[in-house]
């Protein structure tokens, strides 16, 4: 059996032209992980802000990008036990040895099994974008039926799969987007849309329980003057001067504002895993692009156009 694999890689920062796709070793699973022969990758603002050098948590490259992934069981660590080869999974790469690959290897704990019914690209679609709706509508601020939640950018990635999780926990859900996604969003359960290109929100909106923010900039102060007084304010997506206006705000308002970074779990992976399995939670697949394309779907994606999610087929 071979011990290579194609992988796209990166050898410095900056835009999409500096992914290629190369010839590499085959990973080696440690006794706590898993080596997926990974069929789907999932693309996210993440990777390009990764990519470009805006994010350097993960260090200088060479790397492998890519979060989200699916695909089945190649081998395992002596220490798993959750799995064994042949078992469909999706979860959360451990970075730089990421899912655009053929190959990677992953902590069991950022795995979960796929269910039956669900595939392997809608599983690759609904890691990242899943755990950054979930986690905050039900650890940190719990969605109760008969609650009023609003959502940004409710098309994209991030949005559209909270809107349906929201709707799932009974809430009233409100979202804005722009007209020609109105319809598509009413399919997956929203009560109420607002086209932000025409309306201004805080004219429209009053008495909200929930906002979830993946826009950021200045959504987040106008979004504290729709809040209850008991509202809370999840902002997923802001950073540096973003946050601290608005976090300064929430507290002259005496406002809730939680600043949400996802964690990969695998008991969560697995609710978004059920509630799939049930028909409550769809990942819209906007774009299905082979591996070797991973620098168009960066483009893509960077365009903020993309309804849904847009995954890389790798085989």
């Amino acid at each position: 059996m071979s011990t290579r694999m194609h992988a796209v890689s990166q050898r410095s920062f900056g835009g999409p032209e500096v992914l290629e796709l190369v010839e590499t070793e085959r990973p080696q699973p440690g006794p706590d992980e898993v080596l997926v022969r990974v069929r789907a990758a999932g693309v996210n603002p993440a990777d390009w802000r990764i990519r470009s050098g805006e994010v350097r948590r993960f260090g200088e490259p060479p790397f492998t990008l890519g979060l989200d992934l699916a695909g089945e069981v190649e081998a395992v660590g002596a220490g798993v036990s959750r799995f064994g080869p042949g078992d469909r999974v999706f979860g959360v790469a451990l970075l730089p040895r990421g899912a655009y690959a053929e190959y990677a290897a992953v902590p069991q704990d950022r795995l979960a099994a796929v269910p039956p019914g669900l595939d392997l690209v809608q599983a690759a679609a609904l890691p990242t974008a899943g755990l950054t709706a979930w986690q905050p509508l039900t650890h940190h601020a719990p969605v109760r039926a008969g609650q009023r939640v609003l959502v940004h950018a409710a098309a994209g990635g991030v949005g559209h799969l909270a809107v349906q999780i929201a709707k799932a926990r009974g809430a009233y859900v409100i979202g804005t987007a722009r007209a020609a996604h109105h319809p598509f969003l009413r399919e997956l359960g929203a009560d109420e849309l607002i086209d932000y290109t025409r309306t201004d929100f805080t004219t429209a909106l009053r008495d909200i329980d929930t906002v979830l923010d993946p826009v950021a900039g200045d959504y987040g102060p106008r979004s504290l003057a729709v809040l209850t007084p008991a509202g809370t304010l999840l902002d997923t997506r802001g950073t540096g001067p973003d946050r601290t206006t608005t976090r300064h705000l929430a507290a002259e308002l005496g406002l809730r504002y939680v600043e949400f970074g996802f964690t990969p779990a695998a008991a969560d992976l697995a609710r978004l895993a059920a509630l799939a399995e049930r028909g409550q939670l769809r990942a819209a697949v906007a774009e299905l692009l082979p591996l070797a394309e991973a620098a168009a779907a960066h483009r893509l994606s960077e365009s903020g156009r993309v309804r849904g999610k847009i995954v890389l087929s790798v085989g």
